[in-house]
């Protein structure tokens, strides 16, 4: 079957407009795609044109991102009000159950999403981005992964916009995906994407307003590890199936996010990939799209 074609367009929802990206037609099962961290809706191109061949597939900018709204205040990213966003949004779609994808900080928010709204979800996918409770625990006593969480603490310094758009973005573009365009697997063409995106006006300080919204602590590297806050699990439980497809090799998220996932999402299918990292779904792309198909029919 071909590639659907990709339409765009904006949709007004809590407050400010999203820019959408869809593949479909209206009133097939919804599959709403939401990216990370510095990516914006073409990260999802390939899925929309794949799965929009028979169901409708959407992908935000989401907010604070390349062409859709972004707020000046921090609190505005918070996550009752991503999880609001994501709400409207579904609801401007489909008025039953719908199947949420999603990795890095779009992962966030759709975990978020699930604990908050799980009648509202058919599955959810999500792609390196841990669930909250892990996230919580694995920063106050795992010092690898508070190691691989400094750039947290630059991300929220007011000096970050001038650091990461320095020189046409060269370190935020070392940090994220260059180490992709220098193997090939993004093109030239890509690099410009993101680029542009980077470059909107507004668009690096929406960006980093999402981890300046987080309250995931973040210590110094070599702080003794803390003890974690008493937590009732049964409010971070997902009842909702989800399937976690996680690159082992991530350099920001380390496999210790993955222990206890199974006593926090009862009905959970987890795949370990070995030989891929954080961008998995550009690294391993045929295999992400295989297991989002398989999620979405077991939906």
């Amino acid at each position: 079957m071909a590639d659907a074609a990709i339409e765009h367009g904006h949709v007004a929802v809590n407050g400010i407009n999203l820019h959408v990206a869809r593949a479909g037609q209206d009133g097939a099962p919804l599959v709403l795609f939401l990216h990370g961290f510095p990516e914006f809706w073409y990260a999802w191109r390939r899925q929309l044109g794949l799965f929009g061949a028979d169901r409708l597939a959407v992908a935000p900018d989401l907010r604070g991102f390349n062409l859709s709204d972004k707020p000046a205040d921090p609190r505005a990213y918070r996550a009752p009000v991503v999880v609001e966003d994501i709400r409207q949004l579904a609801a401007r779609f489909t008025d039953g159950k719908f199947v949420l994808v999603a990795h890095d900080w779009g992962g966030a928010a759709a975990w978020a999403f699930a604990l908050a709204h799980p009648e509202m979800l058919a599955r959810l996918v999500i792609l390196n981005s841990p669930h909250p409770l892990t996230f919580l625990r694995e920063l106050h006593t795992n010092p690898a992964q508070i190691k691989a969480s400094q750039y947290f603490r630059l991300f929220r310094d007011p000096a970050a916009e001038a650091t990461l758009a320095a020189d046409n973005f060269a370190w935020l573009w070392r940090f994220s995906l260059a180490g992709l365009h220098a193997r090939g697997v993004l093109t030239d063409a890509d690099r410009d994407a993101y680029l542009a995106a980077w470059a909107q006006p507004g668009a690096l300080t929406g960006g980093l307003n999402w981890y300046r919204a987080s309250p995931a602590p973040v210590p110094e590297e070599g702080a003794e590890p803390g003890r974690l806050p008493a937590v009732d699990p049964a409010r971070f439980t997902v009842r909702v199936p989800t399937t976690v497809i996680w690159g082992l090799r991530d350099f920001a998220l380390m496999s210790g996010l993955l222990d206890g996932l199974g006593d926090l999402v009862p009905d959970l299918t987890l795949h370990r990939v070995e030989d891929a990292g954080h961008w998995i779904a550009y690294e391993k792309p045929d295999l992400v799209d295989r297991l989002i198909g398989d999620a979405l029919a077991a939906a």
